[in-house]
């Protein structure tokens, strides 16, 4: 009778280094291969980025072009008419003509204008009066406050123009002024720094809620309960886990990406390096919430809850994405800070905007990092080798 030898591998300790890297070998192949089987992953991962995309992209604008406005003409003259003409030929006005204030004010109350200009009688008496600019009147929808500012600075700047142009073609003096330049975005197009954020919420959408939903299902079909009982060790089940989601968010990644730049037009002046540094840091934290989430419900229903509410939302709302953070309460912002999406938008606005600043991009990475430790710590410790 023969007794194994070395040469089949009974003499290897169950916990060597070599035994860990074939299991952790084993999870990843096992766990990328259910990736592909099922079929929710994929669309998570793929599809609905796609879809988010789309509706920014195309759905959400946050520049106020063709905006609907009435100019009423008080007293029509050739003047009062160029002042007009001069909104007319602008791409952010849709213009409407009236001579009767109260017929442009009856549209606004009904919505049909957001703001009129009003260009009164006396306008032509005081373009002949040198030491005096003439007087206007701009009436605006305050509903919406913000779109009622961009509208007051646009309306502001045609009829600055407007004068400045009328001045020099009389030979009039110019007074002094400020040049303005605008740098990284000088169309001032909101879907240039739209869209780099809108890839900050796929990234937390892949990487927290996927992945807490994955890992609760395992424990709800039992299955997790079942590689419990090898020798698997919680931190290589874990690593198992975290991998191929890793890779499927980096691909994710990958696609909005080629969209923004192919589809969208938005800049990419940075480097792919850079970008992957950035993108690799932030899924640390955000895996890692995922993970956390898993092993304390073990549900389905209440991970995608949790997940939606701690990851998805803060990084849609707390992150910079849409909102100020500079505009917002002291308590707010100091929760901010915590938020993941908060480290990773700045740092991805300019990689695609600006290039590859890295003293932006070491602050953001950092901070991700010790985050992304901290909650995969978190998670190695919370998932117990029981079943109860």
């Amino acid at each position: 009778m023969t007794t194994p030898g070395p040469a089949m591998g009974m003499d290897e300790e169950p916990f060597s280094a070599r035994r860990r890297l074939r299991r952790l070998r084993a999870l990843m192949f096992k766990e990328a291969i259910q990736i592909v089987r099922d079929p929710s992953s994929i669309l998570m991962a793929l599809v609905m980025p796609l879809i988010l995309l789309f509706l920014f992209g195309y759905g959400v604008n946050l520049d106020a072009t063709h905006t609907r406005v009435a100019v009423v003409l008080e007293a029509p003259s050739p003047s009062s008419r160029e002042l007009a003409a001069a909104f007319q030929a602008s791409r952010y006005f849709e213009v409407q003509l009236a001579i009767d204030r109260r017929e442009a004010e009856q549209a606004l109350m009904a919505g049909k204008v957001h703001g009129i200009l009003v260009v009164p009688a006396t306008f032509d008496a005081d373009l002949r009066k040198l030491e005096r600019r003439p007087d206007l009147q701009v009436i605006l929808d305050g509903a919406d406050p913000n779109t009622a500012a961009l509208v007051q600075g646009y309306v502001q700047g045609v009829i600055a123009t407007w004068v400045a142009l009328r001045s020099a073609g009389a030979g009039r003096p110019l007074t002094e002024g400020v040049g303005d330049r605008l740098w990284f975005n000088p169309a001032r197009t909101s879907r240039y720094f739209l869209v780099p954020g809108l890839v900050a919420v796929v990234m937390a959408l892949v990487g927290t809620v996927l992945t807490a939903l994955v890992v609760a299902r395992e424990w709800e079909r039992g299955t997790m309960e079942a590689m419990m009982a090898t020798p698997v060790t919680a931190l290589e089940l874990l690593l198992g886990k975290v991998v191929p989601y890793f890779v499927l968010a980096l691909g994710s990644m990958a696609v909005c990406t080629l969209v923004a730049v192919f589809l969208f037009g938005v800049p990419f002046r940075g480097s792919a390096g850079a970008l992957l540094a950035i993108s690799a840091a932030f899924l640390l934290p955000s895996l890692g919430q995922g993970l956390l989430i898993s092993a304390g419900t073990k549900n389905q229903f209440l991970a995608s809850q949790l997940a939606l509410l701690s990851s998805f939302l803060p990084t849609f709302l707390l992150s910079g994405f849409l909102f100020e953070i500079s505009s917002m309460p002291s308590v707010v912002r100091l929760v901010c800070q915590i938020v993941p999406g908060r480290w990773l938008i700045p740092s991805l606005q300019t990689v695609f905007l600006a290039g590859d600043v890295w003293p932006v991009f070491f602050q953001g990475i950092g901070v991700l990092t010790l985050m992304g430790v901290v909650l995969l710590a978190l998670a190695v410790r919370n998932t117990k080798k029981r079943v109860a």
